[in-house]
Formats: C-alpha cells, sequence, structure tokens
C-alpha cells in the first residue's frame, strides 16, 4: 500500500521509535525468549478404521515477538506482537503436515499467523517481583489471511527475572475460512481446534531506574 506524505506521520515517527526501544518514560518492552517459545495446534481425528479417537498436536518453536507495556500497564497494540511461522508446524507425520499446509492453512500463500495484543486482563500493574496470576490475552489473531478477535486462557508467573506461562484459546476452521480436513482415511475432525502457545518473556531493565 503506497503511502503519501501525512504531516502528523513524521510527528509520531519519533515517540514510535522510542517506545520500540523502551527509552520513552514509562515505557517497558517484554522481548521473546525464542529458545524457550512453542506454539501448538490440538484436533481430535478417527481413523475409518478404528473406532477410537486419536488427539494430533502440531509444534513449532518458529516464533518471535514482543509486548510493550505504557505506564499504565496497559499492551501497545501496535508494538506487541506475534508472529508464529506456520511452515515449521510438524505433527507425527509427514503426510498428514503436507495436507494442512496446502490444503488447509494454505501456506503458499500465507505463511505465518499473527496475535496482536490488546489488553492482559488480571496482570498487575506494575508488575511485582514474584507471583502466578490467571490472565485473560485478548488479541486480534490473523490466520489464513482473515483476522478474528481472540481471548487466551493463561496461567502467567513472574520469577527469575522472567514473565512465563502457557496461554490457550479455541477457534473453529470456518472463522479463519478454512475448510474441515476430510481425506479418505480420516473418517472424522473435530471443530473446533485448540491453540496453545508456550512463552517466556524477559523482563527489561528500565533505564529511568537504573
Amino acid at each position: 500500500m503506497g503511502i503519501r506524505f501525512v504531516p502528523w506521520l513524521l510527528g509520531m515517527c519519533a515517540p514510535m521509535a522510542l517506545l520500540a526501544q523502551g527509552a520513552l518514560p514509562g515505557a517497558s518492552r517484554y522481548a521473546l525468549d525464542t529458545s524457550a517459545v512453542e506454539a501448538r495446534y490440538r484436533v481430535t481425528e478417527r481413523f475409518a478404521a478404528n473406532t477410537i479417537d486419536n488427539e494430533v498436536v502440531g509444534s513449532t518453536r518458529a516464533v518471535v515477538g514482543q509486548v510493550v507495556l505504557d505506564v499504565a500497564g496497559r499492551p501497545v497494540t501496535s508494538e506487541s506482537r506475534l508472529t508464529i511461522q506456520l511452515t515449521g508446524l510438524k505433527t507425527d507425520r509427514t503426510r498428514r503436515d503436507s495436507y494442512v499446509q496446502k490444503n488447509t492453512l494454505e501456506t503458499a500463500k500465507w505463511p505465518t499467523a499473527e496475535l496482536a495484543v490488546r489488553e492482559l486482563r488480571g496482570l498487575p500493574s506494575p508488575l511485582p517481583v514474584s507471583g502466578t496470576f490467571d490472565v485473560v490475552v485478548v488479541g486480534d489473531l490473523t490466520l489464513h489471511g482473515l483476522t478474528r478477535s481472540t481471548n487466551w486462557s493463561a496461567k502467567v508467573s513472574l520469577s527469575g527475572g522472567a514473565v512465563r506461562g502457557t496461554a490457550r484459546t479455541t477457534v473453529r476452521f470456518a472463522e479463519f475460512g478454512m475448510a474441515v480436513p476430510k481425506v479418505p482415511l480420516i473418517a472424522r475432525v473435530d471443530d473446533p481446534i485448540t491453540l496453545e502457545l508456550d512463552f517466556v518473556f524477559a523482563r527489561p531493565v528500565d533505564p529511568n531506574n537504573q
């Protein structure tokens, strides 16, 4: 999308750059530890020759991002984004992965999913040094070319200079314009899908309180 000169745009550039660096007074940037993150989907399927359901788990560690909190502890949505590389999702069956990549997620067109964090309900501000909290992460999930508001339930622990936890939500295939997988060997694939994210965010050093 082409952008022509807009007078207010120049006025916004400097404060947004400072915010991204954590230099705006009161702003804190929490960077995702990419060595300790995992994104997953869970879905139940039943093979045509079986009477027992099978839980399918697809996972990837190809996740990057950050969360930036303003002086009141609220997420700055334009800066608080997590991006998942969907082409890295793997289950225990290569043929299933190939089908999901090509026909369900259509990763040739939409190789990534993105979560823009809008609210962190239940997380205290300012953050304490330690503690465990039940948090609802409200964010806009972009998947398969569509964006929908989602609520993720998370158990968040603060300790050892890190913010860690697991967030979960459920979505339906149709919400994101995807068809429920149908192949000859599979009698049924359940809808909705469970999405999960294991995360660890490094706590920032506040340049104003060193």
